[in-house]
């Protein structure tokens, strides 16, 4: 039966946290687990009865070939599979760090090559995916997107550099944002809530507050103006925020760190 997201067989060489999490959204979204192969050194189950292998299948050519397993491994990885891909073959890489460059050195057959940053809420459907590449003819580019569709929002980018920036953007921002929701929720711990109702309250909040974001016409500094009455509770607090730039410099800091890191990946995938 035809796969309504798929051309053939899908391949993903590892499958981590972020590949079992883009894993799951495409099953929920409708693609047929016998279409997709799992090839990992454990064998370990990733579930939905996807065939798992500890090597790479000999009874089928794949369409689509996802690299999921961990930058470093990528030397290891390429001699094996280079011999197995098809100039026809879509080669999907979301190694952070391993520039199209990187992966064209390591594998010269495939015409199209793709970077994609995906992050965590693919799971869930409600994920960003950055893409990126070389040799997307129309029909390469609109498979690619619909994969990428099917998992959330997915947006091209035809400057690597700001790909990249992106993907720290979204990639690493959920765990930023996590990081935000336990700061918030020990905050009023410290002040008086337990700890626990403190936390589901942040988060709830964070949801409902993203949800209506996403709805509204207004840009998040006027949403943060329109929730501050003047000399209000809420206008103290942003005023704490706002001194000295205080969080806007704190984000700064901590994406130019992610990719500042993300450059050093990249150097050390150049020089194999």
């Amino acid at each position: 039966m035809a796969d309504p997201l798929l051309p053939g067989p899908l391949w993903f060489v590892g499958c981590g946290n972020m590949g079992s999490a883009m894993l799951d959204g495409w099953i929920a979204a409708g693609i047929d687990p016998a279409h997709v192969t799992v090839i990992r050194p454990s064998g370990r189950p990733v579930g939905h009865d996807v065939r798992v292998l500890t090597d790479y299948p000999e009874d089928e050519v794949p369409a689509i070939v996802l690299l999921a397993m961990k930058p470093y491994q990528l030397d290891a990885v390429a001699p094996v599979l280079t011999p197995i891909l098809e100039p026809e073959t879509l080669l999907l890489s979301i190694l952070a760090g391993v520039e199209i460059a990187s992966l064209r050195t390591r594998f010269a057959a495939p015409r199209t090559i793709l970077r994609a940053m995906p992050n965590l809420p693919v799971r869930l459907g409600k994920g960003v995916v950055n893409l990126a590449g070389e040799g997307a003819d129309q029909t390469a580019r609109a498979l690619a997107t619909g994969l990428m569709a099917a998992l959330g929002h997915a947006e091209w980018f035809d400057d690597e550099s700001q790909f990249a920036l992106a993907g720290h953007l979204t990639g690493a921002g959920p765990a930023f944002l996590f990081r935000f929701i336990d700061a918030l929720a020990a905050a009023a711990e410290t002040l008086g809530l337990p700890y626990d109702q403190a936390a589901r309250l942040a988060l709830r909040m964070v949801e409902g507050a993203a949800a209506l974001a996403a709805a509204s016409p207004d840009d998040p500094e006027a949403l943060a103006r329109r929730v501050a009455s003047p000399g209000g509770t809420t206008e103290a607090g942003l005023k704490v925020l706002d001194e000295d730039r205080a969080l806007a410099d704190l984000m700064l800091r901590t994406l130019e760190a992610s990719r500042l890191r993300g450059i050093e990946m990249a150097l050390a995938a150049r020089e194999g």
